[in-house]
C-alpha cells in the first residue's frame, strides 16, 4: 500500500526514534522491566512533555487533535524499542473510551490528566471465560441510591494494577453474551471492594486479575449501549497492535542481519551462507506486507462503514499474527542458542512479537472474523 507522511508526521517519527535511541536502550528496559511497577515513571513524563500521552484527544481537552496514522506512528516506535510504559492501556484503549463516548465533564477531568502524565487508566473488559467474544460479558453493574456498583472478574487487564482508574465493562441488563445491555463504567481501581492480583507476562509487560465485590463505579456512556464502543475501540487496539509489531518486526530483522554478518562459521559470516540469505529476504518479504497492511488498517478506523474498518482491521490483525510469529522463530533460529537467552534483545523481541498476535484477537480469530463480515457473499 502506498502511503506518504506529511511533514509533521514525519517529524513526530523522527523524535520518537531519537528519544528511544538515546533514552531507551536495551540495557535501560531490562532495568525498567524489574521495577515493582515495571514501567518508568521518569519516562512516562518524558512522554507527557513530548506531547504523546494528549495525541489522540482534541486541543479542548488537552491534547493536539492526532488522528489514526499520529497514533501508528508512536505505536511502530514502541515496537522499535520495546517500549515498556502503559500507552497502549492508559492512552489507546482505556482513554480512547473515554474519549468516544465519555459526557464532555468526563472528558475534561480525565482527558487532561492522562495528557499531562498524572493519571493512568486501564481497560478492563476481557473475562476468564469470554475468549475473544467482545459481548461475553457476566459481570454485573446494579444501581442504588447510593449510586453504581459493579461486581464481577476481569482478566488479563494490561496494567490494571497501576492504573488510578479503570474503564470496566459490566451488564446492566440481558444473558451473558447478548449485545444489548452492556454498560461502561469508571472504578477506582484503590475503592472498597476492588481486589487486583499483579502478575508479569512472557514479554516483561504487567497485566492483572481484578474482582470487583459490589464496587462504587460512575456511568461511562449511555446504559446498555456500550458494545459498539467497546468494538471501536477494540479494533482501534487491534489497528495500534498492528503498528507497533510493524515497528518491531522491522527492529528485529536489522538485528538479525547484522548478526549473520558478524557472526562467522567455517571461515565465513553465516551471512553468506544461501540459505540463511533467502530466509533474511523471507523476513524482509513479511515485514514489509505488514508494514502496509497496519497502514491500510489505521486509515481504514474513520470508515463509516464498519463492514470496511472490520475487515481492514482483521485482514490486518490475522496477516500480521502470522507474519509476527515467523519472523520471531526466524530471527531466534538464525541467531542459534543465543537467541533464546535474556541477555539477548532478539529474545525479547520474540516474545512481545508472538504475545501482539494474542492480544485483542489471534490470527485464526481475525481471519474467521474476516471471512464472516462478508466475504463468505
Amino acid at each position: 500500500m502506498e502511503f506518504s507522511a506529511n511533514e509533521e508526521q514525519k517529524l513526530l517519527a523522527d523524535a520518537l526514534a531519537r528519544f528511544v535511541a538515546k533514552e531507551y536502550s536495551f540495557g535501560k528496559r531490562r532495568q525498567i522491566v524489574r521495577q515493582n511497577e515495571g514501567f518508568s515513571r521518569e519516562v512516562w513524563r518524558a512522554l507527557a512533555d513530548m506531547g504523546m500521552l494528549g495525541l489522540p484527544f482534541a486541543e479542548e481537552h488537552g491534547g493536539s487533535g492526532g488522528g489514526p496514522v499520529e497514533t501508528l506512528t508512536v505505536m511502530n516506535a514502541i515496537g522499535a524499542g520495546l517500549v515498556v510504559e502503559p500507552y497502549f492501556a492508559t492512552v489507546v484503549m482505556a482513554g480512547g473510551v473515554v474519549n468516544r463516548c465519555g459526557s464532555e465533564a468526563q472528558k475534561l477531568a480525565l482527558l487532561p490528566e492522562i495528557a499531562q502524565g498524572k493519571l493512568l487508566l486501564a481497560f478492563a473488559h476481557g473475562e476468564p471465560e469470554s475468549r475473544y467474544r467482545l459481548a461475553a460479558v457476566a459481570s454485573r453493574a446494579q444501581r442504588s441510591r447510593a449510586g453504581w456498583a459493579v461486581t464481577g472478574h476481569k482478566a488479563v487487564v494490561l496494567h490494571g494494577a497501576q492504573a488510578d482508574k479503570l474503564v470496566v465493562s459490566a451488564r446492566t441488563s440481558g444473558a451473558d453474551t447478548d449485545t444489548q445491555g452492556i454498560s461502561l463504567f469508571l472504578v477506582d481501581r484503590s475503592a472498597k471492594g476492588v481486589s487486583v492480583r499483579d502478575c508479569r507476562t512472557i514479554d516483561g509487560l504487567r497485566a492483572a486479575e481484578i474482582r470487583f465485590h459490589g464496587a462504587a463505579a460512575e456511568l461511562l456512556g449511555t446504559q446498555g449501549r456500550a458494545h459498539e464502543t467497546i468494538e471501536r475501540s477494540v479494533d482501534s487496539g487491534a489497528a495500534a497492535l498492528c503498528a507497533e509489531a510493524a515497528g518491531a518486526m522491522e527492529a528485529l530483522n536489522a538485528q538479525t542481519l547484522d548478526y549473520i554478518k558478524s557472526r562467522e562459521q567455517f571461515g565465513q559470516p553465516i551471512g553468506r551462507f544461501q540459505v540463511n540469505q533467502h530466509k533474511a529476504v523471507d523476513m524482509m518479504i513479511h515485514y514489509e506486507q505488514s508494514k502496509s497492511m497496519a497502514f491500510l488498517a489505521a486509515m481504514r478506523l474513520a470508515a463509516e462503514d464498519a463492514r470496511e474498518r472490520r475487515r481492514a482491521v482483521s485482514a490486518a490483525k490475522a496477516h500480521i499474527g502470522k507474519s509476527a510469529r515467523f519472523i520471531a522463530e526466524t530471527a531466534i533460529q538464525m541467531h542459534g542458542g543465543m537467541g533464546v537467552t535474556d541477555e539477548l534483545p532478539a529474545s525479547h523481541y520474540a516474545k512481545r512479537l508472538v504475545m501482539i498476535d494474542f492480544q485483542l484477537g489471534d490470527a485464526s480469530y481475525h481471519l474467521e472474523r474476516f471471512i464472516d463480515n462478508g466475504e463468505r457473499e
